[in-house]
This record gives structure tokens, C-alpha cells and sequence, in this order.
């Protein structure tokens, strides 16, 4: 049994939600493809390659426990994986409508709360699981974060128009970007359940010897579900369009050095991205009591350090002070929320005298 240890499980989420932060900024780079060659290729690293190679590096007797792991978690764990890439689909045209701040904010906090007390709600643990110390720094590191989040969608959509009100305006549609981004919050949050459902998986490979590593098993299933889904849609665009053929070679007018930049960049951002989940892990089965809380405490960093990174990238420069001071206080926020919730899991593991 892994000794639970909330406060080096935050540390790792950290890692994962900076790697998360960071898995877009390679597309700044990619010119002459389509949005569908650039997706599909990132995809197929991140939700299908990666997983596999991570699996076959930390997973010992692998080809045992896939034989011996029950059918019934794989399909499941495969089929809510792929929901949950519909959603990362529905997020990425949902920001075409209504812009990456308000997207972020509404499924990313839909995300978090569905994400995080749905499983435990689901399995009829959560009140039990509350009624230990340190839950109402959890429960108030959930609501503070949410606000958090809502604050940095508030900021980030002052900043769109800060910087340039026509572009933010283009295509904008509400109604339709709604609908989007609140399919994207509730597939996401579906993720959770992927891992949960793959549970007995990584109970076969913990008796043969997995350790921490457990749970990279699962991503065998919850990714490649995610992976198909996705490769359909991006398959589709490419008949629609007729694009396929731009993934090895770039059309005429293109500058040709480009492809192989393109490639770097896919395959970087797909690193990138299943780096989120390598550490994600590691951190989740540290958590102890409240492990449920993972799911918040990723999102809610992930939020924050991409806050770092369009300050890092000097995304906020030319906003007005008042855009900053929004973006200030969403970002102490964040880590006020984090830290209430790494609080609470920490007074879940402290022994209680008898």
C-alpha cells in the first residue's frame, strides 16, 4: 500500500498542471497546417502513443495484468475515455465562439466541481468522506477556487477586449459557444470516471508489483477511448476539407521547412500533455482520505499556471490596469484556494489521539 502523503501529492499535480499550462504554447509555431493535422498528430502521442510506452516502462508483467485485469473496467474505462475526448473536441470549437477566457472559465469549472464530487457522490462515499477532519478547507478550497476561475474567465474576456475588441467580436456566438463549453465541462469532467472505472486495472498491476506507477495502466483504456474520438472528428475534417495529405507534405506556397517544425510542435505539445497525466497520477495516489480532491486541485493549478504563462509570454501587456488588478486577484485566489485544499488533505492524515 502506497503511504498517503497529501502535501508531495500536491507537489506532483503541480508538475502536471504546469505541463498542462504549457502543452499549447507549442502551436504558435505551426504554420501551413490545418487545425485538424496539427490536432490529430498531438493526439496521437499524447491519448494513444505515450500511454503505451509510459504503460510498457513502469508497468512490470505488463502483457499479465492486461491478460488478467478485468474485461468489464476496460470497456468502460475506454468508453467514458472517449466521451471525455468529445468534450476536449467541444472546447476547442467552442473557443471559435465565444473566446478562450470564457470557454476556460465555464468548462473548466464545470469541469472541476463535476469532476471532483460526482465519482464519490456516484459510489455513495462523499458524505462519509466529508465527515473526517480537515473537510470544510476542502469544501471552501473547491468553492474559492471556483470563484477563482470565474475571476480569470472575467479577466481574460476584458483582456480580448482590450486588446482588440474587433477580433474578439468575429464569429462570436453565446448561444452556440455556450452550449459548447457546457458540453466540454461536463465530458470533462467524465475523465474522472474514466480512471475510476479502471480502478480493478491498476489493482492487478499493483499485485504484480506497480507501485505508484498503478495507474498508468488505466491510461491504456481512458486515453485510447479519448484518441478514437477524437481521431474521428479530426478524420472527418480532413475528408471535408481534403487535408489529409498536408500531414506529410505541405501544399504549394508553403515554406517546406516548416513541416518538420510542425511535427516538433505536435509531437512537444503531445509530451506536453500526457506529461499532465504521468504526474496527475503520481500525485492522485498520494492523496489519502480525500483523494477525490485531485481532480480540483489539478484544474484549480492548471488555471493558475496558465495565468504564469500568459504573463510569462507577455499576453496581458497593453490590457488596461483595471484588466491586471482582475487577473491579480483571480491568481491570489487560485493559490489561496490550493492551499486550503492541500490543508484540508493534510488534517485528513494526521492521527487522531485516542
Amino acid at each position: 500500500m502506497i503511504p498517503p502523503n497529501p502535501l508531495l501529492g500536491t507537489a506532483f499535480h503541480a508538475v502536471g498542471a504546469a505541463f498542462a499550462a504549457l502543452c499549447y504554447t507549442p502551436q504558435k509555431r505551426v504554420s501551413g497546417w490545418s487545425w485538424q493535422s496539427y490536432w490529430l498528430v498531438q493526439a496521437a502521442f499524447c491519448w494513444f502513443l505515450l500511454p503505451l510506452a509510459g504503460a510498457w516502462l513502469t508497468i512490470p508483467e505488463l502483457g499479465k495484468v492486461l491478460s488478467e485485469a478485468p474485461r468489464g473496467a476496460m470497456l468502460a474505462s475506454f468508453l467514458l475515455g472517449a466521451a471525455y475526448g468529445i468534450g476536449g473536441t467541444a472546447f476547442g470549437v467552442s473557443i471559435r465562439y465565444i473566446g478562450f477566457s470564457l470557454t476556460y472559465a465555464i468548462a473548466v469549472g464545470l469541469s472541476t466541481v463535476l469532476g471532483t464530487l460526482l465519482p464519490p457522490l456516484v459510489k455513495g462515499t462523499l458524505g462519509a468522506t466529508l465527515s473526517q477532519p480537515g473537510a470544510g478547507w476542502v469544501i471552501a478550497g473547491i468553492i474559492i477556487g471556483i470563484i477563482g476561475i470565474a475571476f480569470t474567465g472575467l479577466a481574460g474576456r476584458m483582456k480580448e477586449k482590450d486588446l482588440s475588441a474587433t477580433a474578439s467580436l468575429a464569429g462570436f456566438s453565446l448561444v452556440t459557444g455556450l452550449l459548447l463549453s457546457l458540453l466540454a465541462g461536463v465530458l470533462s469532467a467524465v475523465y474522472g470516471f474514466a480512471l475510476e472505472a479502471g480502478e480493478p486495472i491498476a489493482d492487478v498491476a499493483t499485485a504484480h508489483g506497480a507501485g505508484v506507477f498503478r495507474g498508468n495502466v488505466v491510461y491504456i483504456f481512458s486515453n485510447t477511448g479519448a484518441f478514437i474520438s477524437t481521431a474521428i472528428y479530426c478524420l472527418w475534417l480532413h475528408r471535408k476539407h481534403k487535408t489529409i495529405g498536408e500531414i506529410v507534405e505541405l501544399p504549394a506556397g508553403a515554406e517546406k521547412s516548416s513541416l518538420p517544425v510542425n511535427w516538433a510542435m505536435a509531437v512537444l505539445t503531445g509530451c506536453l500533455w500526457y506529461g499532465q497525466f504521468f504526474f496527475y497520477n503520481l500525485g492522485h495516489v498520494r492523496m489519502g482520505n480525500y483523494k477525490f480532491t485531485s481532480w480540483a486541485i489539478h484544474m484549480i493549478m492548471l488555471i493558475l499556471f496558465s495565468i504564469v504563462v500568459g504573463v510569462v509570454l507577455r499576453e496581458w501587456r497593453g490590457a488596461r490596469m483595471t484588466t491586471k488588478t482582475a487577473v491579480g486577484f483571480a491568481f491570489v485566489v487560485l493559490v489561496g484556494a490550493v492551499l486550503m485544499l492541500t490543508w484540508g488533505n493534510h488534517l485528513a492524515e494526521i492521527p487522531v489521539p485516542h
